[in-house]
């Protein structure tokens, strides 16, 4: 069995983009999406960078809206910034766990480039810890 999980944040950008990609690194078998509540036109250049220094890409994904995932059921429905979880639509389908993993967004962040960076790689470390912890003791128990 492997399991289904939901990765949700309002744009769909990043911090849920990162999760994504982090719980697709830890176990091919898991079936991981995330989206928006309200999805930004393109992934967050940052995230994608900052991802890539640690040999994850996710260069080719992109912001979905939650609606697209709103009929179907998952094993996990995860937000990761309080926003989305205060405006998480109601599942028509079967959602076994619901979580609330928040992080605050890095693309607040100001200064130069090298000042933003390091607070998406301070997020990008938080979200790695985490999942790996969400990971190892949730789910891969139940593989």
């Amino acid at each position: 069995m492997k399991a289904k999980i939901l990765v949700l944040c309002t744009g769909n950008s990043c911090r849920s983009q990162m999760a994504e990609g982090f719980l697709k690194s830890f176990d091919s078998k898991l079936e991981v999406f995330s989206a928006g509540t309200k999805p930004e036109k393109k992934i967050n250049p940052n995230a994608v960078e900052v991802m890539q220094e640690i040999g994850i890409d996710i260069s080719n994904q992109f912001p979905k809206s939650v609606n697209e995932f709103t009929n179907k059921s998952f094993d996990y429905v995860i937000t990761v910034c309080d926003n989305a979880k205060e405006s998480c639509p109601v599942f028509a389908g079967n959602v076994k766990h619901r979580l609330h993993i928040g992080f605050e967004d890095p693309a607040e962040a100001k200064g130069s480039k090298d000042e933003v960076i390091i607070v998406y790689r301070k997020v990008r470390d938080e979200i790695k810890k985490s999942f790996t912890d969400f990971y190892n003791e949730l789910v891969s128990m139940k593989q």
